[in-house]
C-alpha cells in the first residue's frame, strides 16, 4: 500500500520558534516511515519557507528548497523552485506543528483551508478563539464555564494601578508559552508588567490570580470519539508556571515538576476531565488540544487556557498525559491523521 504523503510544517515567525523545532523533531521520531512519506517544510524566522531533510538542529543553514504551500486546491500541496521552475508535491495531509501567532491563531489554518488539504488539529475559528484569551474566556463563561475575573487593556488604554486588587497576573492576551507574563504583587509593579506584555502583544490581559493547583489535561479526537488523556498537576517549588523559559528545558524545570498522574484524588479527576471536555467543546476544538486549570480547594474547575496545538516535545506535557493513558505519541500521530482525512475531527 501506497505511503500516505505527509506535510510536516515547523519553526515559524512567532517566539515560539525554537519550541516549535523541537515539537517537529519528535513527531519525526514517532511518525511510522512504513505508512508515511514525510515532507518536512521549516519556516524561518523571518519567514522564507523551506523544504528540508528534517528538524535537526542546522536545518536553517542545510541546503533546502526554496517551497511555498499553494493556496489552490488544484495543487493540493507544495510548488518548489528547482532550476528556474516550479515543480508539485501533492500532499495527503499537513501537520501543522506551530506554536503562537501566525501558526496556532488560525492563520496557517486558513492557508491549509484554502489549499484543501486535510489537516491535523483545531480549525481556523477555534484556533483564532483560543489564541485570545479574553475571547475565550468569554465564550467558556456563556457555556456556565468558571474563569479567572479579568479586564483587558489595548495599547491606548490607560490603567490607575489603584483600581486594581494585587496579586494579579499580566499576560499578553494573543501568546504563549509564558512569554511577557509576570505576575504582579503591587501597584508599582504594574507599569513594568504592563511593558513587558506589550512587547508579545498589543492587546494585554489582567487577571485575578486564582488560588489553586494548576491543572491540565490532554484531549483528542471530537464528537463521541473525544478521549481524555491523565491529567497532570504542576507542583511549584516557588514563583510561577513558566514553560520553555529555561535555557536547557530538556533537563527540567528550576521551580516546577509535572505529576503525571495527578496527585488528586479520583473525584476530582473526573471533574477536571469533564471540565476539559467541556472547554473544548465550547471554544469548537477538534483534532486534539490542551485545556489548562485551576483546581480550587473548594473542588471548584476554573479555566486559564487553551493550547490548540500543545508542545510535542520530549518534555511536555501533552505527550506525557497521553502516554500515561496508553496512548504513545506514535499512536496520538496516527489517530489525529486518521481524524483529518476523515472528516471526524469534530
Amino acid at each position: 500500500m501506497a505511503r500516505l504523503k505527509v506535510g510536516v510544517i515547523f519553526g515559524g515567525r512567532s517566539e515560539e520558534h525554537p519550541i516549535s523545532v523541537k515539537s517537529a523533531r519528535e513527531v519525526a521520531r514517532h511518525l511510522d516511515p512504513e505508512k508515511y512519506e514525510p515532507f518536512y517544510i521549516g519556516i524561518t524566522k523571518s519567514g522564507a519557507w523551506k523544504l528540508c531533510d528534517g528538524p535537526d538542529a542546522e536545518w536553517e543553514n542545510a541546503e533546502c528548497r526554496p517551497v511555498v504551500l499553494s493556496p489552490d486546491s488544484d495543487v493540493h500541496g507544495l510548488l518548489t523552485l528547482e532550476q528556474g521552475r516550479y515543480d508539485t508535491i501533492r500532499l495527503d495531509v499537513v501537520l501543522p506543528v506551530l506554536h503562537g501567532p501566525l501558526g496556532e491563531d488560525g492563520a496557517m489554518q486558513g492557508l491549509l483551508e484554502l489549499s484543501g488539504i486535510p489537516y491535523i488539529g483545531c480549525d481556523v475559528q477555534s484556533s483564532a478563539l483560543c489564541m485570545d484569551k479574553s475571547l475565550a474566556y468569554l465564550v467558556a463563561r456563556s457555556a456556565g464555564i468558571a474563569t479567572p475575573a479579568f479586564r483587558t487593556v489595548t495599547a491606548d488604554d490607560t490603567i490607575d494601578p489603584a483600581e486594581l486588587s494585587y496579586p494579579v497576573f499580566v499576560k499578553p492576551a494573543r501568546s504563549g508559552s509564558s512569554f511577557g507574563v509576570t505576575k504582579v504583587s503591587g501597584a508599582d509593579e504594574l507599569p513594568g508588567a504592563l511593558e513587558s506584555a506589550r512587547q508579545y502583544d498589543a492587546k494585554v490581559l489582567i487577571e485575578e490570580a486564582v488560588v489553586g493547583s494548576e491543572i491540565g489535561c490532554a484531549l483528542l479526537g471530537g464528537g463521541s470519539q473525544l478521549v481524555a488523556g491523565e491529567v497532570d498537576r504542576i507542583a511549584l517549588s516557588h514563583g510561577f508556571f513558566r514553560i520553555h523559559q529555561e535555557e536547557t528545558p530538556e533537563t527540567g524545570s528550576d521551580n516546577s515538576t509535572a505529576i503525571v498522574p495527578a496527585d488528586i484524588p479520583e473525584a476530582s479527576r473526573q471533574r477536571v476531565q469533564e471540565a476539559a471536555k467541556a472547554v473544548y467543546r465550547a471554544l469548537g476544538c477538534g483534532g486534539l488540544a490542551r485545556v489548562d486549570m485551576f483546581l480550587k480547594e473548594d473542588g471548584e474547575v476554573v479555566l486559564n487556557e487553551v493550547n490548540t496545538f500543545p508542545g510535542m516535545t520530549s518534555y511536555s506535557r501533552y505527550p506525557r498525559m497521553m502516554a500515561a493513558a496508553g496512548l504513545p505519541l506514535s499512536e496520538v500521530i496516527d489517530r489525529t491523521i486518521s481524524l483529518a482525512l476523515t472528516g471526524k475531527l469534530r
